[in-house]
Order: structure tokens, then C-alpha cells, then sequence
């Protein structure tokens, strides 16, 4: 669950990633059943004030699922609160917007624990409506401390929790066309560019809360454009040949915008479910700009694309049993995708069974899917420097799997810290170990380096060659560029508002140092706010890599900004502040972007 001035997954996202609430529950069981009633006892003060919300805690995939959807109240059930069909409704929207991601569109779980009726009667309105307000150290976070729900609304989540789940509805391929609309015909686009735009030294910035990106100058850093597109924008991505922006929204929108149009534009667009997370564009030599993929939250599947036009091809679903346990999952999300550059293929990672999906998309007729096994709960990676190898974090299992795109295999399971949250991930040479990627966690202060090179450096390959201790947990993002001698890390979840309006910069040069320092910039102050947080998060370099730019992310109706800060020298270099950028979360340099440099 997450606030609206909160920041989640950007890769958000996300992923991914919480514990639960029933595990905190049942410990002990004897205070949970008051004299064997099956009825719960409120928690004493002493419990309650150990329910604090920590950075890894904070963190969640999810804040629209199904926020349109309207589903049908159960009927009347002995012994459970009534609701009404308005209340009901309520609950249902503030369910699917800040808890299913984590316990599940059905609530029989995901990256957190069942919230079936079997287990929430079983605890009780008062247990529930408690834990709900304070929440728990094992990864509830604490709504009503928060502020994040007011009273009523806790009391009604917890009776709403005493309800039956309603089946949502699903969302088919007739659905599918149903919302597909080209606004721009092919034959009505331009042959040739029509602007004056350095379109590689773009910038696509989400702003998350007004459903739209904004198209930013990386060399005049203003705003060109305003874009409207689905709700809460999780990743842009842009075609191989860099005409095409591909957005996605949290509610399963994709934009195709036209780069080439003399003022950039959205020329075609689709929903392929109720809540996604992920597209991608082809990128194997021959296929370019061929087609485009994105992943659903719900309905768990994917949906491959014409890519000139968003003409939806072929559905598919990812239901089916988990690596470990082998048994059914019903709503296995679709976490991270990437384009391989040796085989015509996407690589979908599903999120619940834990598999790797290698989608072949050179004959749509004769389809062929290769399921690697990897671990469960994938969430979001990126390839190591060659383009060869992809890295995705299971953060709820704190692991990073490892896969050969070129020998369609894998090649290692590797444990890192506590909820590792690397966004795509960074890419730099380290002084003693040589060609190594980056990760951060949510749970805990660390970045893992792992190493990637099997041929020169065998003896480091897919280990956790080093950790370098950062500022604190709650870290989102790490980067750092071909070009840069520094390696940035954020933490915009971490609970000290200072250490959240932050990041920390370690020199690549001192990383052969038993215990390398960082250089802490101060963000948020450089923005000139004063107000809110001031959350900074995720770092994108420009073109040329001698400049990172930083979000410095308020609530809704507070100033936001972002901060560009000179690579060389770590200072200043300029900030972008204008009525139009609310909530800027994410930031996806074109070039950078289509060139998987990070």
C-alpha cells in the first residue's frame, strides 16, 4: 500500500517486495484467539509501537489495480459486518489501488501473503482494523500513523476484508481491440523529421500524478511538450531506430508517440488489461520497430503488438505453476520485459511463478515460448555492459537471477541483500574485479556489485564481488554511465527526510578500498523547495554522460523540480522548475534508453 506522497515502484513499479500482515499476525497465536472464540485481541501498546514502517516496508508495486473496475458486492454472509453496495465500491477501489499489488488482485497473495476470508475471520474486525492503523515490522505499513487512510476508511478496509473477493472482470483480445485507436494513420506520418529537436538528448519524464509525460530539452531543459497518456506513467521505452516513444501507465495504457511529428504526438494507442507494468519494442537486426509488447498486472498476460501501430496480435497468458512448489498460480503478473539483441525474442519475467519467459516473435503463427526457471517473485533488471547477459531481482526472495539471452539459458541464482531494487541496474569497471553490475536494496544499506565477466575475469563472474555500504535502506535506483567516473545511489524511501532528499556518490576509482566513501549531495536543498520531502529519485544521465539529472518528487499539490548536477565536478549545474512538472517521477534519455547504456 503506498500514499499519494509516497513514492513506489518507478520500475517504480516496483516489484515488489513486501512482507505481510498475517505473518505478524499469528505471533503469537495465543494473542490472536481470545478464549479459543476465534476472535482477535486489540494489540497491546507495546506491540503496536514496534509496528513501524521501515524503508524495504515502504516500498509497493502498486496504487491504481483496478481502479476503474466496478465489481459486484457479495451477498449478505452470517456472522460478517454488513456493507452496503456504495461502501463496498469504496473499498473494492482502495483495495485494487493500494493493496493488490502485493496480496493479489484475488487476495490469495503475491509478493505479500493470503488475505482470504479463511485467514481475516479467523482474526477478526478488531485484529484487523488495528494492524490495518498501525501496521507491522514484517512489512504493514502503518495507514493511520500515516495518515495514508483516515479512520473510516481503516474501519471499512477492515470489514471490507471480512468479505468475500469478487472475481474481476477479464480482459480479452474483443476487449482489447475494443480500446485500440489510431490517431495518426502510417501513411499520414511524416517520411522525415520535422522538428529541430536533438531527439536523442530527450528526455521522457513521467508526471505520475497527472496522468502525462513531459518532453524535456536535455540541452535548453525546458519542457517541449505535454503529453497526455495513461495514469501514473511506470517506464518509457523507445523504438530501435529512435522514432518511436512507447509509455505505459499504471493503468495499462500504451502511447505510441511519433518523435518525427513536428510537434511530438501520440499517434496510436491501446489498453491491454486493467493494470501493467512493462513494454518493450523489438530490437533483434531485421525486426526493428517490428513490434512492441507489454505486460499485464491484471489480467495476468501479454499482449504483442504491431509496432508502428499498436494493432493488437496475440494475447497470451501467464497463469500456471510456480518453479519452486509447482503449484497453481492464478494471477501471475508480468513484471519487467527487454528486447534481446541476439535472438528475435522478448523476455518477459512473470512475476508470482518465478519464470522466465523467452517469446519469440519471428513467426506469430507457429508461436514459440521457451520457460526458463528461475525463482519467484521477479520484478525489475537490466543487461550487464555486453548486452548479452540480463540481471533481474526476485526481491522478495533477496536474489538476482541471472540469464544467457545468447545461450537461452540460466546461468545463475545469486543472494544479495534485503529486497533488492536495482531498476535496470549499473553497469561500470571496477578497479579489482573488472566489469561488474550494481544493485541497491529497500531492506537494508547496501549495493551489491556482481561480478560480469566469464571470460576475462572468470573468477568473479555471477558473485557478489563487494558491498559498499550507502546512506541507508529505501534506495530505488542506482546509475552511473560509460563516460562517468562516479557511481550515484538514492533513497527515496528511507524514513530520515534528509537522507531521502539525497544521494550518495561513490568515485568508481575508490571502489578497491576495503571500505569506499561517498560523497552525499544534497538534492532537495539544491532545488530551492522548502516544502514536503522533497523525495530524489532516479538518476538519468544525458547523452554525452557528463550530467545526471534527479527528480525531486513532492505530493500533488506541492512544487516538484528536477536537479542537474554536473558529473565532473558534483555541483550544481541547473534546475527545471515549472507549474507543469507535478509529480516528476521517472526520467528516460532517449539515447539512452534505445541503447540500453546504463
Amino acid at each position: 500500500m503506498v500514499v499519494s506522497s509516497t513514492p513506489l515502484n518507478l520500475s517504480l513499479n516496483l516489484e515488489p517486495i513486501m512482507k505481510n500482515l498475517i505473518a505478524s499476525l499469528l505471533l503469537p497465536i495465543a494473542i490472536i484467539f481470545a478464549a479459543g472464540t476465534g476472535l482477535a485481541d486489540k494489540p497491546k501498546p507495546a506491540d503496536l509501537k514496534k509496528h513501524q514502517t521501515t524503508p524495504g516496508q515502504k516500498y509497493e508495486p502498486t496504487l491504481d489495480v483496478l481502479r476503474d473496475q466496478k465489481v459486484d458486492k457479495p451477498g449478505a454472509q452470517p456472522g460478517v459486518p454488513v456493507i452496503s453496495a456504495a461502501d463496498f465500491q469504496r473499498a473494492n477501489q482502495i483495495y485494487f489501488e493500494r493493496c493488490a499489488g502485493c496480496h493479489g488482485v484475488l487476495r490469495k497473495g503475491a509478493t505479500g501473503k493470503a488475505l482470504t476470508t479463511k485467514i481475516t475471520r479467523k482474526l477478526g474486525l478488531e485484529y484487523l482494523r488495528d494492524f490495518i492503523d498501525y501496521g507491522s515490522p514484517a512489512g504493514m505499513p502503518n495507514w493511520g500513523a500515516s495518515g495514508g487512510l483516515s479512520k473510516n476508511d481503516i474501519d471499512l478496509m477492515a470489514r471490507y476484508l471480512l468479505q468475500e473477493p469478487t472475481q474481476p472482470p477479464e480482459f480479452g483480445m474483443k476487449d482489447i481491440k475494443a480500446t485500440w485507436k489510431v490517431h495518426v494513420p502510417l501513411n499520414k506520418r511524416p517520411k522525415k523529421k520535422m522538428n529541430n529537436l536533438d531527439l536523442d538528448n530527450l528526455f521522457s519524464v513521467t508526471l505520475r500524478d497527472t496522468g502525462q509525460v513531459a518532453l524535456i530539452d536535455g540541452d535548453s531543459k525546458k519542457i517541449v511538450e505535454i503529453i497526455e497518456t495513461g495514469y501514473a506513467v511506470h517506464i518509457s521505452r523507445v523504438s530501435a531506430s529512435g522514432r518511436y516513444l512507447l509509455v505505459i501507465g499504471r493503468d495499462a495504457k500504451v502511447n505510441l508517440i511519433d518523435l518525427y511529428m513536428k510537434h511530438p504526438t501520440t499517434v496510436a494507442e491501446i489498453k491491454v488489461g486493467a493494470e501493467a507494468r512493462s513494454v518493450e519494442t523489438s530490437k533483434m537486426k531485421g525486426y526493428e520497430d517490428k513490434y512492441a509488447i507489454a505486460g499485464a498486472y491484471w489480467p495476468p498476460q501479454y499482449v504483442i503488438m504491431d509496432g508502428y501501430t499498436l494493432e493488437p496480435k496475440k494475447v497470451v497468458s501467464t497463469r500456471g505453476m510456480t518453479v519452486d512448489t509447482q503449484e497453481f498460480h492464478p494471477e501471475p503478473r508480468v513484471a519487467a520485459i527487454v528486447a534481446s539483441h541476439y535472438h528475435p525474442e522478448f523476455i518477459v519475467n512473470v512475476k508470482e511463478t518465478g519464470k522466465i519467459l523467452l517469446v519469440n516473435y519471428s513467426d506469430l503463427d507457429n508461436f514459440q515460448v521457451s520457460s526458463i526457471s528461475a525463482e519467484r517473485f521477479l520484478h525489475d533488471g537490466g543487461f550487464d555492459s555486453t548486452g548479452r547477459y540480463f540481471l533481474v531481482a526476485a526481491n522478495a526472495r533477496n536474489t538476482i537471477a541471472v540469464v544467457d539471452t545468447k545461450e537461452r539459458k540460466l546461468v545463475k541464482l545469486i543472494k544479495t541483500g534485503i529486497k533488492p531494487h536495482p531498476g535496470r541496474g549499473a553497469n561500470f569497471i571496477h578497479p579489482k574485479y573488472g566489469p561488474v553490475w550494481a544493485t541497491s536494496h529497500l531492506g537494508d544499506e547496501t549495493i551489491a556489485l556482481i561480478g560480469t565477466d566469464p571470460i576475462k575475469h572468470p573468477k568473479y563472474a555471477w558473485k557478489v564481488v563487494q558491498n559498499l555500504e550507502g546512506q541507508g535502506g529505501g534506495a530505488l535506483f542506482v546509475k552511473t554511465h560509460p563516460k562517468s567516473k562516479n557511481f550515484y545511489v538514492d533513497t527515496p524511501l528511507n524514513p530520515e527526510a534528509e537522507i531521502a532528499a539525497s544521494v550518495a556518490v561513490f568515485k568508481i576509482a575508490d571502489m578497491g578500498q576495503k571500505e569506499p566513501k561517498y560523497k552525499v549531495l544534497p538534492i532537495g536543498e539544491w532545488s530551492g523547495i522548502t516544502e514536503g520531502v522533497r523525495r530524489v529519485v532516479q538518476g538519468e544521465y544525458n547523452k554525452a554522460g557528463d550530467e545526471i539529472w534527479f527528480s525531486v518528487w513532492n505530493s500533488k499539490s506541492q512544487q516538484s523540480a528536477i536537479v542537474v548536477v554536473d558529473d565532473k565536478t558534483l555541483t550544481k549545474k541547473a534546475v527545471i522548475k515549472d507549474k507543469r512538472l507535478v509529480t516528476p517521477t521517472g526520467k528516460f534519455n532517449v539515447y539512452n534508453t534505445r541503447a540500453d547504456i546504463y
